[in-house]
């Protein structure tokens, strides 16, 4: 069986690095990596992949920094030379990205079976250009791995058991990756001042509803600057976040790092007290460090860390967000509910595939 996986963002590496060691184990499966360069940067260098144990791709399409449908188009295409080259049994891809979206086409209009990792989130918010993309991923996908039973919920009230689909609960492959990865932390560099073994906030702000908003993106600036007077708020910001606070003329009351990578992540999430993010990968991550979350959007696709009392959504109202902080601030996260399948997700996926 030859299994063509698709990845274009960090998040994609670390997942299907997770998948890529379950497959591995298994000699009659064959591993094609295509990454399409999406959130290409820096840190996606030799050393990246050789720290996080993640295969390099055999295929790098160098598609960046173009628009929505100019990236798409342009992956759609190079995307499907591929495919007609390597004629793989199925495409893989995963969560929300336009380069999931893209794959899944090409494989559909050659009728190469697609099977999609974190099938069936739903934020129910159609301005959310990752909304569009699980939707019409999901439609096309022969094989739908979904990582909660909400998820499953999500497609069987979309007609999905009336379609042909293949829906399976799997699991979350990114608590696989928290697990292989937890010790193998690494301790950031300089964070001026702020004593990581005392209690501190880790925060994170990217979306484009947050930063491209300047109502949003203050209020939310001035929430945290408040609560930073009571708690150290720590503050890794991508240099985009940083340039919209400077055009905008807002202040920030709090320790601003740079960007920081997924090591050096879980060694602060291991270590805070608590995390506040748009993020929707950091939701997760909180809760398998058993961290409370609060949420700066209005909505989440993974509702049942609101349901369960380990995540409250806060959007970017400032007087919501200081209630929350304090509302959340001493309440004790236990993982009673296993939401996430307990870190056996890959296993089960490759079990799928050779089905």
């Amino acid at each position: 069986m030859k299994i063509l996986t698709i990845i274009g963002a960090r998040p994609q590496f670390i997942k299907a690095a997770a998948v890529s060691r379950e497959i591995a184990k298994h000699s009659e499966i064959t591993e094609i990596l295509v990454h399409t360069g999406q959130h290409y940067d820096t840190n996606m260098s030799d050393i990246f992949f050789e720290q996080m144990s993640i295969p390099k791709p055999q295929y790098h399409l160098d598609i960046a920094g173009l628009s929505h449908g100019a990236m798409t188009g342009r992956m759609l295409e190079k995307i499907e030379a591929v495919l007609l080259k390597e004629r793989p049994d199925w495409v893989m891809v995963y969560g929300d990205t336009n380069s999931t979206l893209a794959g899944a086409l090409a494989a559909a209009k050659l009728h190469i079976p697609v099977a999609h990792v974190e099938a069936g989130l739903r934020s129910f918010n159609m301005k959310m250009p990752e909304e569009i993309n699980r939707i019409l991923t999901d439609r096309i996908s022969s094989l739908l791995l979904c990582p909660t039973s909400t998820a499953v919920q999500n497609l069987k009230l979309e007609g999905y058991d009336k379609i042909g689909s293949r829906v399976v609960i799997c699991g979350d492959v990114m608590q696989d990756a928290v697990f292989f990865y937890s010790d193998k932390e690494q301790c950031p560099g300089d964070v001026m001042g702020i004593d990581l073994n005392e209690y501190f906030i880790l925060a994170t702000i990217h979306r484009a509803e947050n930063t491209d908003d300047p109502a949003r993106l203050s209020n939310i600036a001035s929430a945290l600057s408040e609560i930073n007077h009571s708690i150290p708020v720590l503050l890794p910001l991508h240099p985009r976040t940083r340039a919209k606070l400077q055009e905008y003329g807002i202040e920030l009351d709090a320790t601003v790092i740079d960007p920081v990578g997924y090591l050096e992540m879980i060694y602060l999430l291991k270590r805070c007290r608590m995390v506040m993010s748009d993020s929707g990968g950091l939701q997760k991550e909180a809760y398998f460090f058993l961290k409370p979350c609060i949420t700066l959007r209005e909505e989440t696709e993974w509702v049942e860390l609101i349901h369960g009392g380990y995540n409250m959504l806060a959007g970017s109202d400032k007087t919501k967000i200081i209630n929350s902080f304090h509302s959340m601030l001493n309440r004790s996260i236990v993982d009673q509910d296993n939401l996430y399948g307990g870190g056996d997700a890959s296993s089960k996926i490759v079990v799928e595939l050779l089905k």
